[in-house]
């Protein structure tokens, strides 16, 4: 019994440690966190591969997931410090700039991502050839009203480069068109409904709206309306460029590696992307598909878009989104990539 107590004894302090040490669970949640918002988009897949990956957990910070349905109300989050990143169109950005609140842009992730999609009547009229303002005229002269097509909010990248393309490009006449401010999911919902006669879509929301309804055709891909057109970027907060800019650093380099790893294994990223996106709905070959379409450019070196953003910045002030042009130094930092690739 003595014996029995003596070891005791010897054993308590080595049990006290082992009770106090923290789990590896415990240890893993007291990890930095970064919390990023990012828009449901195939623009979005480094974040969807990094966090699926645990590449996030193994670079000493866990990188967390919100969803938000466009970047305009993503950015009531970066100003109100709930979010420290943002993965989505820069197009909000160059507006939270001009209204104070500091986000850098520090990789690019897609360009020209947007796709025009018409609904079965307009795509139709379409093929009969002729200018897209032609098609448009057609088509609304045909339904007594306006064509109706369906984008994101006004400030968010959809509604510009739309906008843009009938304005700038295609010379639209405004009495012929309506445009509807909706979310990506709503979007989709109204394209396929036939509710509006045409979208600013994004993959994978392309690939599954034609297998569903194989009438819709692409009447513009990104490159045809702005080539080396901005899509989803990587933007953080000045406090955490600040206050970690080795958390930032990291975040840029999994963005590339994940980049780099659809590009060599689009099988394996877009399992870890139907994980995030596909939520049980859209299978993973389907996502693999929207990975290698046309409609899919992944790009991370943020340079590539500065001058296609100046072009839309410059377009939104002429339409009187932002009431003056920033200069582009200030949102964009392409410091962290150009020291990943000297």
């Amino acid at each position: 019994m003595r014996r029995a107590y003596s070891s005791l004894l010897t054993a308590l302090p080595l049990i006290g440690a082992l009770l106090a040490a923290p789990t590896h669970a415990e240890a893993q949640a007291a990890q930095p966190v970064i919390h990023i918002g990012y828009i449901p988009v195939l623009g979005a897949a480094p974040a969807y591969i990094i966090s699926q990956e645990g590449w996030d957990r193994q670079a000493g910070f866990e990188l967390k997931l919100t969803q938000f349905d466009s970047g305009p109300n993503m950015i009531l989050g970066l100003a109100s410090g709930t979010l420290e990143a943002y993965m989505g169109g820069i197009g909000p950005l160059m507006v939270a700039g001009s209204q104070g609140i500091a986000v850098k842009v520090v990789a690019s992730t897609a360009v020209e991502e947007l796709v025009v999609a018409g609904g079965p009547e307009l795509s139709a009229e379409a093929a009969k050839g002729g200018t897209k303002a032609e098609a448009i005229s057609r088509l609304a002269a045909k339904l007594g009203r306006p064509v109706k097509i369906a984008t994101q909010p006004v400030g968010s990248i959809p509604d510009t480069v739309l906008k843009y393309w009938l304005q700038e490009d295609e010379h639209v006449d405004p009495a012929k068109v309506q445009i509807v401010a909706m979310g990506i999911d709503a979007t989709q919902q109204a394209l396929l409904a036939g509710a509006v006669d045409a979208a600013t879509v994004r993959e994978p929301a392309l690939t599954i709206i034609q297998d569903r309804q194989p009438a819709v055709k692409v009447l513009a891909y990104g490159k045809d309306m702005i080539k080396d057109q901005p899509g989803t970027v990587l933007g953080v907060t000045a406090a955490l460029a600040k206050e970690h800019p080795d958390q930032v650093q990291k975040l840029v380099e999994l963005v590339d590696r994940a980049v780099t790893l659809i590009a060599q294994d689009p099988a394996r990223a877009a399992a870890d992307v139907e994980k995030v996106l596909g939520r049980g709905i859209v299978d993973v070959k389907t996502m693999q598909r929207a990975l290698t379409s046309p409609a899919s450019q992944f790009v991370v070196d943020p340079r590539r878009i500065v001058e296609k953003t100046k072009t839309l910045q410059d377009f939104q002030v002429k339409t009187g989104v932002l009431k003056k042009a920033e200069p582009l130094d200030t949102l964009f930092d392409a410091s962290y990539y150009e020291k990943l690739h000297k």
